[in-house]
């Protein structure tokens, strides 16, 4: 069985976590991965079985995919439906499809250089597929042009 020994796993963990620290301005992220990694190296969890299931729980979870998939559908000249589907496996996160369905509408709204939408219809819920349910969302904007300066 291979074994790596702890003084060489930090000497490979500590520089890619002060690399990653240094381009993000967070020197508390060192410390923290520090720490994990010689909690690790003491409870013997840099054993290939460990590491492997960690790779795949990544793989899985894939912290860093969005949280939620935004699909936008023009209807019309005015109106835009919205939806939204959650990963399906999450840490938080629960509450803020309303606030991501706002940000998208404003987003655009901004991008057209239009003065500002309505919300015509929102309603939120869950799809309760297997192995894992996910929340959805879905919801419809009219945009609105200036009337002061309509050719804006």
């Amino acid at each position: 069985m291979f074994r790596v020994p702890a003084r060489l796993a930090l000497c490979l963990i500590v520089p890619a976590f002060a690399g990653c620290a240094l381009l993000q301005d967070h020197g508390t992220k060192v410390a923290a991965g520090v720490g994990a990694a010689i909690t690790a190296s003491e409870l013997d969890l840099f054993e290939p079985e460990f590491i492997g299931g960690a790779l795949i729980a990544y793989a899985i979870y894939d912290p860093l995919a969005p949280t939620w998939d935004i699909s936008v559908t023009r209807l019309d000249e005015e109106r835009v439906r919205f939806d939204l589907r959650m990963k399906r496996l999450v840490t938080g996160g629960e509450g803020e499809a309303r606030q991501v369905f706002i940000r998208n509408a404003r987003e655009i709204a901004e991008s057209k250089g239009l003065a500002g939408f309505d919300v015509m219809r929102f309603e939120e819920g869950i799809d309760s597929t297997r192995p894992f349910a996910r929340r959805i969302a879905s919801g419809e904007v009219r945009y609105l042009r200036s009337r002061t300066f309509p050719g804006i």
